[in-house]
């Protein structure tokens, strides 16, 4: 029977009305599985990560905003913590982005600003960008002709890792991290074995998308990478829900923008 059915529906969708119905359902559909919907706070479920941490752990609690753009994901932070104690540590290397990052700073007196990136090892590397304040500068230059954009702008700026200014600033633990840093999360990451290694990263939320296409990297890479610290993979919905990554699989090589959450558990 269900063989009847599928081939019925091969000769049905031979054709181009039929195909694009399939696509626009197959958007739709991986929407509501939050691929695709990591790019807007607003309806991406990344506050249900935060109010993980709420019901979980004790306070105060230690956030790391790391790629804080303008204060997007600070701005959530701060409004799901209230009345809570807490301390969040914001890095923002481009010059004017982190002029406009500052604005949020009468949102709390808890929170740290750096004009900074994290990475893999403390040097001067070139973040580029189309724009001033571009939500997708990088340390790739990115090809981003298909949407008309030129990343033909750049400044040098100083990069940490994570093991070092945690270790300057006499930081024990870290209960949330998160990293929107277009394709480079890897090398943030890489740059945090100590703490990775002992424990002290509970939670880190990270994107997936199309600036892995430029920067080369994988799903396969994020699955490996945190099995070796066992931390488990869950993708983050739009209703918050946290379905989890059980085995690594092609088809999670899916380059629109998602969210994710590994922790231990």
């Amino acid at each position: 029977m269900y063989k009847i059915l599928y081939d019925f529906l091969i000769k049905a969708s031979a054709n181009r009305k039929s195909q694009s119905a399939l696509e626009k359902t197959t958007y739709f559909l991986q929407s509501l599985m939050g691929i695709g919907t990591g790019g807007n706070t607003s309806n991406s479920g990344e506050r249900s990560c935060i109010e993980f941490i709420i019901k979980n752990f004790e306070e105060p609690y230690c956030i790391f905003d790391v790629g804080a753009n303008k204060g997007q994901y600070l701005e959530l932070s701060v409004k799901t913590l209230k009345n809570k104690k807490y301390k969040i540590h914001c890095f923002e290397p481009g010059k004017y982005t982190f002029k406009q990052l500052l604005k949020k700073s009468d949102l709390s007196n808890s929170i740290y600003f750096n004009n900074i990136a994290l990475g893999k090892s403390s040097e001067q590397l070139n973040l580029y960008y189309d724009n001033p304040g571009s939500g997708g500068a990088s340390f790739t230059k990115r090809n981003l002709e298909h949407f008309n954009m030129n990343f033909n702008q750049s400044e040098v700026v100083s990069v940490s890792t994570l093991d070092n200014y945690c270790a300057d600033n006499k930081i024990e633990k870290i209960d949330l991290l998160k990293l929107d840093v277009e394709g480079h999360e890897i090398d943030v990451i890489e740059g945090a074995s100590n703490l990775l290694s002992n424990s002290r990263i509970t939670m880190i939320v990270f994107e997936f998308g199309g600036c892995n296409i430029d920067t080369k990297t994988f799903f396969q890479n994020y699955y490996y990478f945190f099995d070796k610290y066992d931390m488990k993979i869950f993708r983050i919905t739009p209703s918050g829900y946290l379905y989890p990554i059980n085995s690594y699989r092609e088809i999670l090589e899916q380059f629109r923008t998602t969210n994710f959450v590994a922790m231990r558990l």
